[in-house]
């Protein structure tokens, strides 16, 4: 009972997410300090896909990469399972999908997976940890291109992309991380030896873009177009799309018939959306007045999905620990 609980209790970082929407809703950046914020958040999320461009290892995206049919299924689930389950929930009427969250939910399909949180529950589950790594990489990556457009082709009715937006993909995302692949021999050692430095970094980076964006979104609004009860219809949507895509995971590596280990790699990458990779690509793709509104179903999800899989990787693992001790 005590380990379930350990599992269970909320992520801090989940908090400091929380506490900067609070922070942001008392004391919103106003006046002269909204384009220095602005442009603090600009410099930041370059920073950070500079950052993930620089620590990507050349090996990681290489290695399990000849296991197409795992990675092909975990593509698809990310890209093209998500993105039709967001467009269904974002479709239903405004009683069950709130009209004003809707575009986050679709948003939230486009993401690609996790990378640490995808690699450390398939560790704790006993499942193929190289296999992860090159999913989880391998989703990233495409994820800078893809997202972009598959927001562009799904939101396009919402007006959250246009050709400026592709500008910014360009200059804040794509550019700073072929930067940080191209300098990671020289950069790559000092940054990997200051892992937790830089991990301050990068959380630092996507405390100050909320911060910004709620800022904007509260003095555009965001709290009378979002009530108590939207917030807990968006969490039921979170738990109900969570669990689709778990079983659907699920049936699919066994209906293709992969082993254990290879399953855990499948459910746990294919069930993942990045928040780390989520809110600065929302930084850029959408204007402020509506950038509150489309990161609020990211942080609920996220949060639901740290949750379950922390659950899910300890069934994992005690399944196998007893099929040890049977052998």
């Amino acid at each position: 009972m005590v380990g379930l609980l350990r599992r269970l209790k909320p992520d801090w970082y989940i908090i400091l997410i929380v506490s900067m929407v609070v922070l942001a809703s008392i004391l919103p950046a106003r006046g002269a300090a909204a384009p220095a914020f602005g442009l603090a958040t600009k410099i930041a999320i370059a920073l950070v896909f500079f950052l993930h461009g620089a620590k990507l290892s050349r090996e990681a995206v290489i290695k399990g990469v000849t296991h197409w049919r795992l990675h092909l299924l975990v593509l698809a689930a990310t890209f093209i399972l998500f993105p039709l389950l967001c467009l269904g929930l974002a479709a239903l009427p405004g009683a069950i999908t709130p009209a004003a969250l809707a575009p986050g939910l679709i948003f939230l399909g486009c993401l690609p997976s996790t990378i640490q949180s995808s690699i450390g529950f398939t560790a704790v589950a006993r499942g193929n940890v190289a296999a992860t790594v090159a999913s989880a990489t391998a989703s990233n990556l495409l994820g800078i291109a893809l997202t972009p457009l598959l927001a562009a082709m799904l939101m396009h009715t919402q007006g959250g992309f246009s050709l400026h937006s592709a500008q910014s993909i360009v200059l804040q995302l794509l550019l700073p991380f072929i930067a940080g692949q191209v300098l990671r021999p020289w950069v790559g050692p000092w940054i990997i030896a200051r892992a937790k430095a830089v991990g301050y970094v990068d959380r630092g980076s996507i405390l100050l873009v909320v911060y910004s964006a709620f800022s904007e979104a509260v003095v555009q609004g965001i709290w009378t177009k979002v009530s108590a009860l939207d917030l807990v219809r968006l969490l039921i949507l979170c738990v109900v799309l969570l669990a689709a895509v778990l079983l659907a995971t699920l049936f699919a590596a066994r209906a293709f018939k992969f082993n254990k280990e290879d399953e855990i790699t499948i459910v746990f990458c294919g069930s993942k959306k990045s928040l780390a990779s989520g809110v600065p690509m929302a930084g850029v793709l959408f204007p402020g007045a509506t950038l509150g509104l489309i990161l609020l179903p990211i942080m609920v999800f996220h949060q639901i999905q740290l949750m379950a899989c922390a659950v899910i990787a300890g069934a994992y693992a005690k399944r196998a620990d007893s099929d040890a001790q049977t052998s």
